[in-house]
C-alpha cells in the first residue's frame, strides 16, 4: 500500500519526507517531484532497490538509472575527474534541467545497470527533492512512468502508472517544466547533446562558447 503526502502543507510535507527517508533506507521506492517531471527514486547504493525501480518501469539493465544529487560539490566524489566544461555547465544550469553523462569513479559501490563506467548526474531545482537529497545523499531516479508511456508531470499521473510499486508519493504540485532534462555527454573528446529538453542547445552553446550544430553532432 502506498501513501500520498501533500508537500504544499507544512505538516504533511514533514511527515512525507520522514516517510520517504524511512522507505529509501528500507530499500523501497519513492515518487518525488522535480522541476522537470516526476521521478521514481531508490537509494543509489542499494542494488536491489535499483533493480526494483527498473522492474517498476518495465526497463532492462541496458537503460541504467540516472543519479540526482543535492549539491554542486557532490559530483567530486562520484566521478573520475571533473573537466572544465562540466564545471561551466554546472555553474550555469545547476540546480536545473541539465543532466551530465560523465565517467564515474571506479570505487563506487553501486549498480545502476549496464553503465559501462559512466553515470548520468543532475541537481534538480525543486525544494522537496533537494531537501530529501541533502538528508539521504545521492538517489537513483528515473522518470515516474512505465517505459513507453509519457513521463508523469504530477503525482496523479505517476500513481496511475506506478501504483503500489512505490510506497511513498510526495506531491509537490505540477512539474514546472513538464519536459525531461537536457542530456549532455561529457565522456568523449567534445561535449555532445544526447537529448534536448528543459535547457536549450543555444543556451548550452552560449555557456561553452561553442556552435549549436557542433554540440548536436559531438564536434564532428
Amino acid at each position: 500500500m502506498s501513501t500520498v503526502y501533500d508537500c504544499n502543507n507544512e505538516a504533511s510535507r514533514a511527515a512525507g519526507l520522514n516517510a520517504a527517508r524511512g522507505a529509501l533506507k528500507a530499500g523501497r521506492l519513492v515518487v518525488v517531484p522535480t522541476d522537470t517531471v516526476y521521478g521514481i527514486a531508490a537509494d543509489a547504493f542499494d542494488s536491489e532497490a535499483v533493480s526494483a525501480l527498473l522492474r517498476a518501469k518495465g526497463r532492462g539493465r541496458d537503460m541504467p538509472v540516472p543519479v540526482l544529487v543535492g549539491s554542486w560539490t557532490t559530483i567530486d566524489g562520484l566521478v573520475t575527474s571533473v573537466r572544465p566544461e562540466a564545471r561551466e555547465l554546472i555553474r550555469a544550469f545547476w540546480p536545473g534541467g541539465l543532466s551530465l553523462v560523465v565517467h564515474q569513479a571506479p570505487s563506487l559501490a553501486w549498480d545502476l545497470g549496464d553503465t559501462r563506467g559512466t553515470v548520468m548526474l543532475r541537481m534538480p531545482l525543486h525544494p522537496v527533492i533537494l531537501e530529501l537529497l541533502r538528508e539521504v545523499g545521492p538517489l537513483a531516479v528515473s522518470s515516474a512512468n512505465v517505459s513507453g508511456r509519457p513521463p508523469a508531470t504530477n503525482v496523479t499521473e505517476a500513481r496511475e502508472q506506478l501504483g503500489a510499486s512505490a510506497s511513498v508519493y510526495l506531491d509537490g504540485g505540477p512539474a514546472e517544466h513538464g519536459v525531461a532534462s537536457t542530456i549532455v555527454d561529457l565522456t568523449g573528446d567534445r561535449p555532445r547533446v544526447l537529448r534536448e529538453g528543459a535547457v536549450t542547445i543555444d543556451a548550452l552553446a552560449e555557456v561553452l562558447g561553442d556552435d549549436p550544430e557542433r554540440l548536436r553532432a559531438g564536434g564532428e
